[in-house]
């Protein structure tokens, strides 16, 4: 199975805020965008795994920004690092101004998923190779952040999570 690239899974979702997807302050809420980030993120591990993936959590969600009505919103997915079977999708969300055009990120999320078989077994997926400065950051800290949750969850004790120890070393 042949490596490859963070750009390689890249998926990005462009599309407008209508009115009914957003809440008393006219501001698209939060579930709706949570779905549509879920669909960027599967999108991103399916191109990566060539396989059916399913969610297995969603790690991290930063809503930094409102997203009002009107705006134009666009996802950017990408794979950021595989294991054996799962992949972490770091998503950038980005509004674009209405008369300028400049763009702006306004949220971020990172998703986990799992690739699988037809019967839903776990199935192996391709390694990654970050190649910019930013996609080895986040490479690097999805090690990180999978033996925090393992650790968290009692699936891996607390001295065995060596990324983490070397945090506070």
């Amino acid at each position: 199975m042949n490596a490859k690239h963070p750009k390689d899974s890249k998926t990005t979702m462009t599309d407008l805020v209508l009115p009914s997807e957003t809440n008393p302050l006219n501001n698209l809420f939060g579930g709706e965008l949570l779905a549509r980030m879920d669909r960027a993120a599967s999108i991103a591990a399916r191109r990566h795994s060539r396989r059916i993936v399913v969610t297995a959590s969603v790690n991290h969600v930063a809503f930094n920004r409102a997203v009002p009505v009107g705006s134009v919103v666009t996802l950017e997915a990408k794979v950021s690092r595989a294991f054996k079977s799962s992949m972490e999708i770091y998503l950038d969300v980005w509004i674009e101004d209405r008369e300028s055009g400049e763009r702006s990120k306004a949220n971020e999320a990172i998703y986990t998923f799992v690739a699988v078989d037809e019967t839903g077994r776990p199935v192996s997926v391709p390694e990654i190779l970050p190649e910019t400065e930013q996609e080895q950051k986040r490479f690097d800290g999805a090690l990180r952040r999978k033996q925090l949750s393992l650790v968290l969850a009692g699936k891996m004790k607390a001295e065995e999570a060596t990324e983490l120890k070397a945090l506070f070393e």
